[in-house]
């Protein structure tokens, strides 16, 4: 990336940044151009399962999500974006695992997400917790 199309990514507003992540996640090969271009290389991510660092920290959280959500379909319910600060509600249905109560926020700062925070319930199509949103299974 040339220092330009840096500073050009660095001027986007969180509204910009947040619809540009959410593009990116619905494309193939969306996701290592998403951190590229949006995610700040020093990212803190707050969960229920803990505190994720850097861009390993965003792409083990990747990896979770994707184990326990292999297919679906991804709604975007709620999204909201005030200064700085941007909020997301999600849903997954449609494959063999749900998600009702996916929220994100984040914190956009020079045309890169710095912060995050991530929580999600896993259900089975009847409504059973499967995996609770601090990553624990229900015995």
């Amino acid at each position: 990336m040339t220092g330009a199309q840096s500073q050009d990514l660095a001027a986007r507003s969180a509204r910009e940044v947040l619809e540009d992540h959410l593009r990116l996640a619905s494309v193939p090969d969306g996701f290592e151009a998403d951190l590229a271009r949006n995610v700040a290389e020093d990212v803190v991510v707050l969960t229920g399962r803990g505190v994720f660092r850097g861009i390993p920290g965003i792409r083990e959280l990747a990896r979770q999500l994707m184990a326990e959500i292999p297919s679906g379909r991804w709604t975007y319910v709620n999204r909201l974006v005030e200064g700085r600060l941007a909020f997301l509600e999600w849903t997954v249905d449609d494959g063999p695992f749900r998600i009702r109560d996916g929220a994100d926020s984040y914190l956009i700062e020079d045309g890169r997400i710095r912060m995050q925070t991530i929580h999600y319930t896993v259900e089975d199509p009847d409504g059973r917790v499967l995996i609770r949103a601090d990553g624990t299974r229900p015995s």
